[in-house]
C-alpha cells in the first residue's frame, strides 16, 4: 500500500503549490515611479483601485462618540431604506441603541438590511438579534464558522459602513462597542473617525454594501429607494476602493501604495496596526529621499487592544527609523482611526488597517477625497492628536532590550494572520 502513501503524499504537495500560488496572485510586488504631482494624477489613482473619481460631494467629518449622535440621528430620519455593515458588534449599551433603532424603523415600514461579520460580531447578544429580526431587520451573518464556509473563514468583513435612503453613506473605523462611546478620556475610550457624505459617491458605497449582502442572501435590490438621482451636494472629488481580495487585484493595498510613491511634500498616516510589506517600506524609504516628510502615528503597545500586532509591527520600525520616517506612539487610549493625508491635497479615510489581513484578505472600504480644506482638517486633528504622542528615536529604538527584540521578530512570523 505504499503507493496511496505515495498519492496522499502528492496529493497534500499539490494542495499546498495550489494555496501557495492563490496566495501569491494576490500579493503582488508594487512597484510605481511618477514625477507628477498627485492632485493631477487623481484619475489614475482612482483607476487603478478599480474605483472612478467623482465629483460634487460633501463630506462630514465626526470623531468618537459624537459619530453614534449623528447616525441615529439620520437612522431615525430615513423612510425608505435602512443598510448597514459591521465587523465588530458586542452587546451592550451602545448594541441596544442600535438594536433599538433598526427595530423601531422596521417597525415603521422601512426596509433595514445588515450585514454583520460572523467572527467579529458573534458577542453581539441572541436577543438583540432576536429583537431585529421580530421588528422586521433582514440579517445576514458574513461567513459564520460553518463546514459549509471552511475555506473563507479567514476572509472577514472587516468594513463599518451605512448607507440611508441611499442619499447618505457613513464611513469610517467606528465599531458597535460601548469602548466607542465618550470622548477619547481615557484608555476605556477609543479613539476614532468616521465620515458622513452626500453626493453621487453615495452610490459606490451603496455598490460596496450590496456586494457582500448578495453574497450571503443572494437577494438583489434596485430602484430609487437605494439608487436615487444623486445631484452635487459639495464640490469635493471622492472616489473608492473596495474590491475583494479574492479579485485579481488587491484594490486597497494599491490606493495606499500608489499614493506613498505619488507624494511630494508631506505624507502623514494614522492607523492602528501598522505593519508594512518590505515594498511599503521602501516606498516610504524612496519619498523621504525625494524630500517628503513621512510621519506614521499608532497607539503603543500599552494601550492597543491588539498588544501582540503592535510588537510584529515593531520589528520594522527601525528600518523606518532609519530611511527618515518620524514614527509616533498615541499613549492615551487605542487610536483607531484609519486615515491618510498626501500633500495638502488629498487624503482618505475606510476601514482598513495597514497590514497584510486588510490588503489581502478581510472586505475592506477606503473613500479617497481630492480636497484642499478637507486634508488640511484632518492634518490638523493629526497634530492635535500629536500632543499625547512620543516620537521614536532611531538611536535609542536601537538600543531596546533583548526580550523585546524576541518578541517582536516572533509574533512577527504571524503578520499575515494577526
Amino acid at each position: 500500500m505504499a503507493w496511496v502513501t505515495w498519492v496522499l503524499g502528492g496529493a497534500v504537495v499539490l494542495l499546498g503549490i495550489a494555496i501557495w500560488s492563490i496566495k501569491r496572485h494576490k500579493d503582488p510586488h508594487l512597484q510605481l515611479v511618477s514625477g507628477e504631482p498627485l492632485d493631477a494624477l487623481i484619475p489614475s489613482i482612482s483607476g487603478i483601485s478599480l474605483g472612478m473619481a467623482v465629483r460634487g460631494n460633501a463630506v462630514e467629518i465626526f470623531q468618537n462618540g459624537a459619530f453614534f449622535d449623528a447616525l441615529l440621528e439620520d437612522i431615525s430620519a430615513a423612510r425608505h431604506t435602512i443598510h448597514f455593515e459591521t465587523f465588530l458588534w458586542k452587546e451592550g449599551v451602545l448594541g441596544q441603541r442600535m438594536a433599538d433603532a433598526f427595530s423601531q424603523q422596521a417597525r415603521a415600514g422601512v426596509k433595514v438590511r445588515l450585514v454583520l461579520d460572523a467572527t467579529g460580531c458573534k458577542k453581539m447578544g441572541e436577543g438583540a438579534r432576536q429583537q431585529m429580526r421580530e421588528a422586521g431587520c433582514e440579517l445576514a451573518i458574513y461567513h459564520p464558522r460553518t463546514l459549509k464556509h471552511l475555506g473563507v473563514i479567514p476572509e472577514r468583513d472587516h468594513r463599518k459602513l451605512a448607507i440611508l435612503d441611499g442619499r447618505i453613506a457613513w464611513v469610517g473605523g467606528h465599531c458597535i462597542v460601548d469602548e466607542w462611546l465618550g470622548e477619547a478620556q481615557d484608555r476605556h475610550h477609543v479613539r476614532d473617525l468616521s465620515v458622513r457624505l452626500r453626493g453621487p459617491v453615495v452610490h459606490a458605497v451603496q455598490s460596496a454594501f450590496s456586494e457582500n449582502w448578495v453574497e450571503v442572501t443572494g437577494k438583489l435590490f434596485v430602484g430609487a429607494e437605494v439608487f436615487p438621482c444623486l445631484e452635487p451636494a459639495g464640490e469635493i472629488e471622492a472616489h473608492m476602493a473596495s474590491m475583494k481580495p479574492e479579485g485579481s487585484a488587491p484594490a486597497v493595498k494599491i490606493l495606499h501604495h500608489t499614493v506613498i510613491c505619488c507624494a511630494r511634500e508631506r505624507l502623514w498616516i494614522q492607523n492602528p496596526y501598522f505593519i508594512p510589506e518590505p515594498d511599503a517600506i521602501d516606498a516610504f524609504a524612496q519619498a523621504v529621499r525625494r524630500g517628503v516628510d513621512v510621519r506614521i502615528m499608532v497607539p503603543s503597545a500599552t494601550v492597543s487592544d491588539m498588544p501582540l500586532v503592535q510588537h510584529a509591527a515593531h520589528r520594522n520600525f527601525q528600518q523606518l527609523l532609519d530611511a527618515g520616517v518620524r514614527i509616533f506612539e498615541y499613549g492615551r487610549t487605542l487610536l483607531h482611526q484609519k486615515v491618510m493625508t498626501v500633500d495638502g491635497v488629498w487624503c482618505a479615510v475606510g476601514s482598513s488597517n495597514f497590514d497584510d489581513r486588510s490588503f489581502e484578505t478581510n472586505d475592506e472600504i477606503t473613500l479617497g477625497f481630492h480636497d484642499r480644506a478637507l486634508a488640511k482638517r484632518l492634518e490638523e486633528i493629526f497634530e492635535d492628536d500629536r500632543k499625547h504622542c512620543i516620537e521614536l528615536n532611531a538611536h535609542d529604538w536601537k538600543r531596546r532590550g533583548l526580550l523585546h527584540r524576541a518578541q517582536d521578530s516572533a509574533l512577527y512570523l504571524f503578520n499575515e494572520v494577526l
